[in-house]
């Protein structure tokens, strides 16, 4: 059985910083494209950045572009990591961890891809 388990959301204040994880199990990590996605009520699911099997390549939404996040994987440990830096009202949303073999399958959110739980992140004064 495929889980992916995200940690690391919580309340931070703006312009601060908060790093989230995303660990595999029961699955070739190594084999899939990975990506960070967020959600807030009543809006679509937004894809927030992903990364390639050996983080050759990366792609981030415009929404972050600018603003020091960097998404990461480390395969050894079957995981893979999103630090956020210069936090804004905005970014706040259960942020769900996904992959996927494909990368249109896992930008698309298909039916092959696997998600987390998700965690929450709230960014407020």
């Amino acid at each position: 059985q495929v889980r992916l388990d995200e940690s690391g959301g919580g309340l931070v204040l703006p312009g601060g910083s908060l790093t989230l994880s995303c660990t595999a199990s029961g699955v070739r990590f190594g084999s899939l494209y990975m990506g960070w996605f967020r959600q807030t009520p009543g809006k679509e699911r937004e894809v927030v950045a992903t990364i390639s099997w050996g983080s050759g390549t990366t792609w981030y939404a415009p929404s972050v572009k600018g603003r020091r996040w960097g998404i990461s994987r480390d395969n050894a440990q079957s995981t893979m990591y999103l630090e956020m830096n210069n936090l804004i009202p905005e970014d706040t949303a259960v942020y769900y961890c996904a992959g996927d073999r494909e990368l249109a399958d896992l930008r698309s959110g298909a039916s092959t891809t696997y998600w987390g739980q998700g965690t929450q992140v709230t960014v407020s004064s």
